[in-house]
């Protein structure tokens, strides 16, 4: 079991995430932060990891240090549960349409963080979410997973849909990268031997 158990405590948030990257997509969230939540749970579903995250956070000030140190937690989750990458796949990609927006995302377990995050969002909130820390969750995730990710909203007028097809395609391309290649168990996918 690639399993992984995060507690980060703040001044801002106290949040705990588990993880089960072989899971079936179950999950419990409360982030106090709604869309997120939302969003979240598309990570789950569509990536097929069990998914446990909690956050107290200042949201009485804004949603902005809860929802980036979800990203953080989450990305040190993910670091803890691929381990020292034997057999893993490395790298995912996904397209995911909704309605009228599709989105692609390719990420890599490279070891090396970086970010490419190109969504022209159509309004600045989705409901009470601002549409700014979609930037700060993400880059967050990548600080500490250590992952290249890209990801560019191709097309969309609905900033809901826009924001929910990059979630959906993010747990997709999570999904394939995290898996292990059954015919490599014992290699780590690079040339250098490590990642």
């Amino acid at each position: 079991m690639r399993t992984a158990e995060i507690t980060r405590n703040t001044n801002e948030t106290r949040i705990r995430v588990s993880i089960n990257l072989d899971g079936t997509g179950r999950q419990s969230i409360n982030t106090g932060v709604p869309f997120l939540d939302h969003m979240l749970d598309q990570i789950a579903r569509h990536g097929l990891i069990d998914l446990n995250i909690h956050c107290d956070g200042d949201t009485h000030i804004d949603d902005h240090h809860s929802v980036e140190d979800v990203g953080i937690a989450l990305g040190q989750a993910f670091a803890a549960a691929v381990g020292d990458k034997k057999g893993l796949r490395r790298y995912g990609h996904a397209y995911v349409p909704l309605d009228e927006a599709l989105s692609r995302v390719v990420i890599d377990f490279s070891g090396r963080p970086g970010l490419e995050l190109h969504v022209p969002f159509t309004r600045s909130h989705i409901g009470q979410f601002d549409v700014d820390l979609t930037q700060e969750f993400f880059q967050g995730f990548v600080n500490h997973a250590l992952v290249t990710l890209h990801i560019d909203n191709l097309r969309g007028t609905n900033s809901h849909h826009q924001c929910e097809t990059v979630f959906k395609a993010f747990g997709r391309a999570l999904r394939m990268a995290t898996e292990i290649d059954p015919r490599a168990t014992d290699v780590i996918p690079s040339t250098k031997g490590v990642l």
